[in-house]
C-alpha cells in the first residue's frame, strides 16, 4: 500500500515514523507562528497536508501524541479523528486543553499521530437478533471489575 501525501504548503512536513517499532506516524502543525491554547479551549491546527491511499478500504486515524497528552493535557477534542480514504482536502487536526496551563504550538511542532488500518465493510440485514447469548442484553459494567 502507498500513501500519496501532497503539500497544501511548502512549510508542510511529510508523515514520518521516528521508530521502526512506530505504529503512527506523526504529523505536525503548519502554522507560521506560535498558537495559544487556553485552558478547555479548543484549535484547529493546520497540517498543510493532503492524504490518499492507495487503496480505498483504508482509513486513517488520528491518534494524540501520548506525550503530549500525559505531561501537557494537550488531546484530540474529538478523541480520534477518522480520515476517510475519499477524502482530499487538508487534514486539519482539533487539539484541546485539558489542562489549568496554557500551552503554545509551536510552527512544525508534531501534534498527532495517525495510524493507517483496513476497512471491511459489511452487509447490513435487518434482524431480530433472536439468538442468546450468556451476556444478553446486560450492558455497561455488566461483567464487572476483575
Amino acid at each position: 500500500m502507498d500513501l500519496f501525501v501532497k503539500k497544501i504548503s511548502e512549510k508542510a512536513i511529510l508523515p514520518s515514523r521516528k521508530t521502526d517499532g512506530s505504529a503512527g506516524f506523526d504529523i505536525s502543525a503548519c502554522i507560521d507562528v506560535p498558537i495559544e491554547i487556553n485552558p478547555s479551549e479548543i484549535v484547529k491546527i493546520p497540517t498543510g497536508i493532503a492524504i490518499r491511499p492507495s487503496e480505498e478500504n483504508i482509513a486513517l486515524l488520528a491518534f494524540p501524541r501520548s506525550g503530549l497528552a500525559s505531561k501537557y493535557g494537550i488531546t484530540l477534542a474529538n478523541s480520534v479523528g477518522v480520515i476517510d480514504s475519499d477524502y482530499r482536502g487538508e487534514i486539519s487536526i482539533p487539539l484541546i486543553n485539558n489542562s489549568e496551563k496554557t500551552f503554545i504550538i509551536e510552527p512544525q511542532m508534531r501534534i498527532a499521530q495517525i495510524v493507517i488500518i483496513p476497512i471491511i465493510i459489511p452487509n447490513i440485514i435487518e434482524s431480530d437478533l433472536n439468538d442468546d447469548t450468556e451476556r444478553g442484553k446486560k450492558g455497561f459494567g455488566s461483567t464487572g471489575l476483575f
